[in-house]
């Protein structure tokens, strides 16, 4: 995974700068979780001051897991991230699982749930990609397969970015820095106009705090803020297209992680002035509606159009670096053998990144997506106690490897990232237990899928 070599096979290029990192990094957290669920967090706890903490918590805990993974990152500046973290730590499965369920669910999954997001904004623009319009009905048995617009949206969003990363990593990093700057600058906008404008609402920091178990409360309000960070690990996967990314990297993760936070807080400000604590938490659409109220019908439809933009950045950062995770287990000969092909001309995994396409257009239009994602939640947050402790495990066991960057505050903030992320688990599995053991049982399919390969491998 190291620079283009005159000899040899080719290899990846480390064509990526810390700027370049931060704008990976922000672009993608930055979705459409700030437009729209923003408003669970009200749901859970309707205090605007226990609200704004928990978005300013959620933002530590995200720095904690930043700065962590960065020295895993620093000790293995190759493709594939977390891959190689769990992989070095704790074993070759441990890592295909990893692997596996990124490929199956939690990466296609996921964008297969933005796209259909986008697909679902672009529709209130253009009617034929709305999700009312439908395309298709296919009766297969006692189930009727539909297509709408929606989903032929998202399918073709996620075709054409998946075409601008297969011919370059610097390309695709071009265009979804352009992307990011665009829907960066639409909150700024957002925030400066509503913080100039009179308030619609006034919104008590210091109200008496609400009835009820709190506890329970702002656990599920948690819930919300995790997922609105969610993304910010994703540079890890590409720090072998990174130059010198033991001094990049954290650069490049704290940057991100920090400019994301205030963009958070600021628009969740700008929320309070536009709606009552009520209000908010009956709104399906935050954002349009507190647009709404600031501006009228024509800021309501800025906020739709900065909705669109943002989507489409955060799959475009997302393709961008989630393809990188197949690349290693394919080289590793755990998985399929074809996906481990860089391109000669392009030097990007382009099996890699034209198989994840495909499966995500897959899921796109299965309709699956996001009981799929609930189902893989407590999966996701296992991987990241697992990886936080990786850095204690291989301290004791590697404690001469090199380490360009070493974590600060060592070894609290990584016990910080394994102790949130099993409370998460926890909180999971007392509010869904049903979607949390399935999800486990997805998981647990990757065992007889590793023996398989392993056996092949062998042989």
């Amino acid at each position: 995974m190291g620079e283009t070599g005159a000899k040899g096979p080719p290899s990846l290029v480390r064509g990526l700068g810390a700027w370049d990192g931060t704008l990976i990094t922000i672009g993608s957290v930055l979705g459409s979780a700030i437009f729209i669920a923003a408003a669970d967090v009200v749901r859970a706890v309707p205090h605007a001051g226990l609200v704004l903490l928990l978005w300013a918590l959620g933002g530590l805990l995200t720095i904690a897991g930043a700065l962590t993974y960065a020295e895993l990152g620093g000790m293995f500046p190759r493709a594939g991230g977390q891959y190689h973290f769990l992989k070095e730590a704790y074993g070759p499965f441990w890592g295909f699982l990893f692997g596996w369920a990124a490929f199956l669910i939690i990466m296609c999954g996921g964008l297969a749930a933005l796209a259909a997001g986008f697909g679902e904004y672009l529709g209130s623009f253009l009617p034929f990609f709305s999700t009312e319009n439908v395309l298709a009905t296919v009766p297969l048995g006692r189930w009727r397969w539909t297509a709408n617009g929606g989903q032929l949206a998202g399918g073709l969003a996620l075709a054409f970015l998946t075409a601008i990363n297969y011919f370059g990593v610097k390309q695709g990093a071009v265009f979804q820095n352009v992307i990011t700057l665009l829907k960066v600058g639409s909150i700024l906008v957002l925030a400066a106009a509503g913080l100039m404008v009179p308030p619609r609402a006034r919104a008590d920091l210091f109200a008496p705090l609400p009835e009820g178990d709190l506890l329970a409360a702002l656990g599920v309000g948690m819930i919300a803020v995790f997922w609105s960070y969610d993304g910010w690990y994703g540079v890890t996967n590409v720090a072998g297209e990174m130059r010198d990314p033991g001094r990049n990297l954290p650069r490049s993760m704290l940057a991100g992680v920090v400019v994301v936070i205030v963009l958070y807080l600021v628009t969740n400000l700008v929320y309070f002035r536009a709606l009552p604590v009520a209000a908010m938490q009956e709104t399906p659409r935050i954002g349009e509606s507190a647009a709404a109220a600031l501006f009228g019908p024509v800021g309501a439809r800025l906020v739709s159009a900065a909705v669109v933009v943002s989507t489409f950045g955060c799959l475009s950062a997302t393709i961008l670096w989630a393809a990188r995770i197949y690349l290693p287990m394919a080289e590793d000969r755990v998985f399929f053998r074809s996906l481990a092909h860089i391109h000669p001309r392009y030097r990007t995994p382009s099996h890699s990144i034209v198989a994840q396409g495909v499966w995500s257009i897959a899921l796109t239009f299965s309709g699956t997506y996001n009981q799929l994602i609930t189902y893989v939640i407590v999966a996701v947050f296992l991987f990241h106690a697992a990886t936080g402790a990786a850095v204690m495990v291989l301290r004791r066991t590697r404690p001469d490897a090199p380490r360009p960057y070493r974590v600060w505050g060592y070894p609290a903030l990584p016990i910080v990232v394994v102790v949130s992320a099993l409370a998460f688990v926890a909180n999971a599995f007392v509010e869904k237990p049903v979607e949390s053991g399935i999800g486990l049982g997805l998981l647990a399919l990757g065992i007889p899928a590793y023996l398989w390969w392993r056996r092949r491998k062998a042989a």
